[in-house]
């Protein structure tokens, strides 16, 4: 772990800028065969790897978590219960690819249909739970109800025609938003998020053939744990995928891959990158200082910065580069001054990785200073608009 006391401060001023240099380490960039990725740590919020991650591009069954993300809420809210049974519409038995082989003398538990959606993607299981939450009871009504939703999230690239995935024009969703989604899943739902790591559902024997979850990592021992496969002939293969290690999660989304052996060698080559060229380093623990700023009437001329929580970040292990580090602030600071006001930022930009912005507090009250202060204050903004130097007269 590396702290911030280790820090050498050059000790300069640029506007107001302090300037700081420690030595860290840069990973490698990451080369996919994905069309599109996104990688991040969850953790720390560090962005990995960004390819076409805000292209809005057809998802496949990789929607079918916005459903699930709506089907949790309902079932928190008391508008769903798990135990109980909706009907099936021709509609939703109607839909191919992917199934339950539900038909309109079924009426399935809420959980059974989750489970259908998680682990056997099932299309017809979508439909049935959109229908039951949708404003109008329609399908449709549903998917413009996941688009109103989605927005509300932040995810701000989908755009939803139907509860699953299925393609149909403009429903589309970029590598950005639906690791969002999956952030979302796997922090406000704990108490659903273990269905996306169960192996096998076999619902009352229909699909024998259907039984196993598509996720390849969920076998492999690296803490795979969700989230959802997709595939069309137009999306290509992709996956959400999340993954623990320690105290660290993963999320990833790839798609656009040629086959499913494809998918698995680059989902499994994405967690093994993410977390062998990656650590979580302490720079600066809370209330710690890292520098100082100038007060402007002040009772005090200096104020000290400190983080108002321990600063940990991502950084790359193997390979050691200097990383830059500001503490920024516009100054000096009027006072009065309160203790754990936010005063600055600590800036730092690894290099392959997305700036880092951390705010930094007031370590201590700086009351407004007296009628000397004020009178110093005054004669020294006089001697300087005369330009003449502090401490001289005529």
């Amino acid at each position: 772990m590396t702290e911030i006391s280790m820090i050498r401060i050059l000790q300069r001023f640029l506007s107001a800028t302090f300037v700081m240099l420690l030595l860290v380490s840069q990973a490698s960039a990451f080369e996919t065969r994905a069309k599109a990725a996104f990688v991040m740590d969850q953790g720390t919020g560090t962005i990995l790897l960004a390819k076409n991650a805000d292209e809005p591009l057809p998802p496949a069954s990789m929607s079918k978590l916005m459903t699930l993300y709506m089907a949790f809420e309902a079932v928190r809210e008391g508008r769903l219960s798990m135990e109980e049974r909706l009907p099936v519409s021709q509609h939703a038995m109607n839909y191919k690819g992917s199934t339950m082989f539900l038909d309109t003398t079924d009426k399935v538990k809420v959980s059974d249909l989750i489970r259908g959606i998680i682990v056997l993607s099932g299309n017809d299981a979508c439909a049935v739970i959109a229908e039951a939450l949708s404003p109008d009871g329609t399908e449709a009504g549903f998917a413009r109800l996941m688009t109103r939703r989605a927005r509300k999230l932040g995810m701000t690239n989908s755009t939803f025609a139907n509860s699953n995935g299925w393609p149909a024009p403009g429903h589309r969703m970029s590598m950005r938003d639906l690791a969002l989604l999956a952030n979302h899943l796997i922090a406000d739902f704990p108490e659903f998020y273990p269905m996306f790591s169960e192996k096998e559902f076999a619902f009352d024997g229909r699909a024998p053939g259907n039984t196993k979850n598509r996720n390849p990592l969920l076998k492999l021992n690296i803490g795979a744990d969700g989230l959802k496969t997709g595939h069309t002939t137009e999306a290509g293969y992709g996956l959400v995928g999340s993954a623990r290690q320690g105290n660290r999660r993963v999320i990833f989304v790839i798609s656009g891959l040629n086959s499913t052996q494809a998918r698995a060698e680059v989902s499994e080559q994405i967690v093994n990158w993410a977390f062998r060229q990656f650590g979580e380093s302490t720079l600066a623990r809370k209330g710690e200082r890292v520098a100082t700023a100038d007060v402007w009437m002040g009772s005090a001329p200096r104020v000290g910065l400190v983080p108002a929580d321990d600063v940990t970040v991502l950084l790359p292990l193997l390979t050691d580069a200097d990383l830059k580090a500001e503490v920024v602030y516009n100054g000096p600071i009027q006072a009065p001054i309160t203790k754990d006001q936010v005063l600055a930022e600590l800036v730092m930009v690894p290099e392959g990785l997305p700036e880092i912005r951390i705010p930094l507090v007031a370590e201590q009250d700086v009351p407004e200073g007296g009628f000397m202060v004020r009178m110093r204050t005054a004669i020294s903004v006089l001697m300087q608009s005369s330009g003449m130097p502090s401490g001289e007269t005529s």
